[in-house]
């Protein structure tokens, strides 16, 4: 089934080399999680990933792709991507079969998942680069690469066996390498094309500080929190002056609902120490112009507030005097207005 599955990909992927045209390292691979609960009961995951951008998935009961993205099918026509669905049909069919025929000879026992990662990687002024992985139960277990098999330590012995048996069929090593070194980029290169305008988008971060749990007793937790940016390579740290702490921790970049990306990059210092420190944020979008935010100082916090409480003491004070005096105006404009009338009234 592999073999087939092979053999109907290598259709697909015509056209032209345009390698020239790449700039920066970038990499497509496909995700495959089979899980055999029993004998006779498996699920099938698949996905399509752009570094760390999901553009493809797979609809297991309905044996069915979805594009997440406008530009997901490349440079595709629909009748090459009717192909390459046949094809993963046929594997996903195919695959837990030959898997289950193995599962006694090589002692597994279910439940048990199989994973895998194939894909390919371009770098600028490099060839391109290619990976074939595999694990079981979440252990390494085998890779494949320049025509061979290298079992995985974790593997352990089945690994050495499943690479003998992988080992025999030469003309399916010639057409993974043929698909990994050649067709992979030429299709990465086609949907780098078709995605440009939202792949070479630029968002600017936003960054602020805050305080978080107390870790202990005369210590605080500093938080620096970096939101809204992409592309997702970004360099946040504590400093002090220009001397990166090296108790920074950095978080999971993790995805926002807009496709934008949120860092938090924390610091346990103790409470006298906070003074002069400060965050620093490194992104593309910011052209050189690297976002910087100093933590509070005690003093500089009642400076503030002094500057803020004077001048509007001051202009309270200005505005009761500016009413007294209009209210006595007032007052005595009345008198007199009384004074004239009653005078006219006795003439």
């Amino acid at each position: 089934m592999l073999f087939l599955l092979l053999l109907l990909l290598t259709v697909l992927f015509q056209g032209g080399d345009h390698m020239d045209d790449f700039q920066g390292p970038t990499s497509f691979y496909v995700i495959q999680i089979s899980s055999f609960a029993n004998s006779t009961w498996t699920k099938n995951q698949g996905s399509g990933w752009l570094d760390d951008v999901q553009i493809h998935g797979w609809e297991s009961d309905s044996g069915t792709a979805i594009f997440l993205k406008p530009w997901s099918k490349g440079n595709f026509s629909d009748q090459d991507l009717e192909v390459v669905l046949d094809a993963f049909r046929v594997y996903f069919i195919g695959f837990p079969r030959e898997l289950r025929n193995y599962a006694r000879e090589f002692q597994m026992e279910y439940p048990l998942e199989f994973q895998s990662r194939v894909g390919c990687e371009l770098r600028h002024g490099e060839g391109p680069a290619s990976f074939f992985r595999t694990a079981l139960g979440g252990l390494d277990l085998l890779s494949i690469q320049n025509y061979s098999c290298t079992p995985a330590s974790e593997g352990g012995w089945r690994a050495k066996k499943f690479c003998a048996i992988i080992l025999q069929y030469q003309g399916v090593l010639e057409i993974i390498e043929k698909l990994l070194y050649s067709y992979c980029p030429r299709f990465l290169l086609g949907v780098l094309d078709a995605g440009k305008s939202d792949l070479q988008r630029q968002e600017k971060p936003v960054a602020w500080l805050s305080r978080g749990p107390t870790p202990g007793p005369d210590r605080l937790l500093l938080v620096c929190r970096v939101s809204g940016f992409y592309p997702k390579p970004v360099w946040v740290t504590w400093l002090r002056g220009e001397q990166e702490q090296p108790g920074s921790r950095r978080g999971d970049v993790l995805p926002n609902a807009d496709g934008t990306w949120y860092l938090r990059v924390t610091l346990d210092v103790a409470a006298g120490e906070a003074a002069g420190l400060s965050c620093r944020v490194k992104h593309s979008s910011l052209g050189g112009q690297d976002i910087v935010l100093y933590w509070e100082h005690p003093i500089s916090v009642g400076l503030i507030c002094l500057a803020i409480t004077v001048p509007s003491l001051l202009l309270f004070i200005g505005l009761a005097l500016w009413f007294r005096r209009h209210r006595i105006i007032g007052q005595s404009g009345l008198n007199k207005i009384v004074q004239e009338e009653l005078y006219f009234q006795r003439i």
